[in-house]
């Protein structure tokens, strides 16, 4: 049952008794058998594979009943106490509740199975110790509202208290606030402009992976306008209406245009016109409103180098932000 990954972690088992004879949802249980850890926990586990019921993983709507069998990995953690590190922030904006940074890509944002160390949050704590340590808890990512996957780069938002963290993550859960990427996908996108839409869940076979599914997955919605083609590739400027795990990624790939560099997703082919070190995915634009004053945010990420030697390359322009 347990994947190679999974089985060293400790396994947890409750059995459902009989005052849930009506059914109840598996993350309320769980949050209510184990009342140390959140719901949000449970959930978090659930999204990642790690709870069966009778030896079947679910989802987050799955119902369980008396005598029912409900396993739970315990998330592989660090020893719960983060130590600050001297890593360099490329800092955009920052005042008493907010610190907005140029993420570089192959920076983890916070840390988990792997990456346990060398992340954003133990420099975070170097860079202000005071304020992110009031905001440690069991998930060990204070201040963190939103993340960039590891090989993605540009604009990152950061709470620097409770108040900023709660009116930011509710911007984010509403979308209030608007998200603007740039990419280089492979092949010559025929639509100039469109709207991707579909579930995105766990890939059925490749855990590691997501993917747009039938059923049981989360609804994912993103737009693009194509900026310019040229060699087999096409850059475009991307918007997302959600915020689902890798969802530029998984969307492009299904529409047969994975971004360029990304092997996960097929962006990187032997017969690929261009050799990039990573995908080539950035968060360029971040506009919100600041949670405490209410002021519009405008968040511009320069492009790395990496991006910029690409596009040289492949002959497309420099994108120019022309909203300053």
């Amino acid at each position: 049952m347990w994947d190679g990954e999974t089985a060293e972690r400790e396994v947890i088992e409750s059995v459902v008794g009989d005052q849930f004879r009506e059914g109840v949802r598996v993350d309320i249980f769980l949050a209510q058998q184990f009342p140390e850890r959140s719901r949000a926990f449970f959930q978090h586990r659930l999204d990642d594979g790690l709870v069966f019921v009778n030896g079947r993983k679910c989802r987050r709507s799955c119902k369980v009943w008396p005598g029912n069998v409900v396993e739970f990995a315990m998330p592989d953690e660090t020893s719960g106490v983060l130590v600050p590190e001297n890593i360099p922030l490329d800092i955009l904006v920052e005042d008493d509740d907010v610190i907005v940074l140029n993420k570089p890509a192959g920076l983890v944002v916070h840390p988990a199975h792997g990456n346990k160390t060398g992340t954003l949050v133990q420099g975070l704590l170097y860079h202000d110790g005071k304020s992110f340590e009031e905001m440690i808890d069991e998930t060990q990512r204070p201040g963190i509202v939103h993340r960039l996957d590891k090989d993605t780069s540009g604009v990152l938002v950061v709470a620097k208290n409770l108040e900023s963290r709660s009116s930011l993550k509710a911007m984010f859960k509403e979308q209030n606030l608007e998200k603007t990427y740039l990419a280089i996908v492979l092949g010559e996108v025929v639509a100039k402009s469109g709207r991707i839409e579909g579930e995105i869940g766990r890939h059925p076979t490749q855990r590691k992976k997501m993917a747009v599914v039938r059923e049981g997955g989360k609804y994912a919605l993103t737009t693009y306008r194509v900026l310019e083609c040229s060699q087999g590739c096409s850059f475009v400027e991307v918007k997302i209406l959600t915020g689902r795990t890798h969802q530029i990624r998984v969307h492009f790939s299904s529409l047969n245009h994975p971004v360029l560099g990304d092997p996960l997703y097929g962006g990187n082919p032997k017969w690929s016109p261009y050799s990039a070190p990573r995908q080539m995915l950035h968060a360029w634009k971040l506009d919100f409103r600041h949670p405490k004053h209410g002021k519009l945010m405008h968040c511009t990420a320069d492009l790395p180098q990496d991006f910029v030697a690409a596009l040289q390359s492949l002959g497309f322009q420099i994108p120019v932000d022309q909203s300053t």
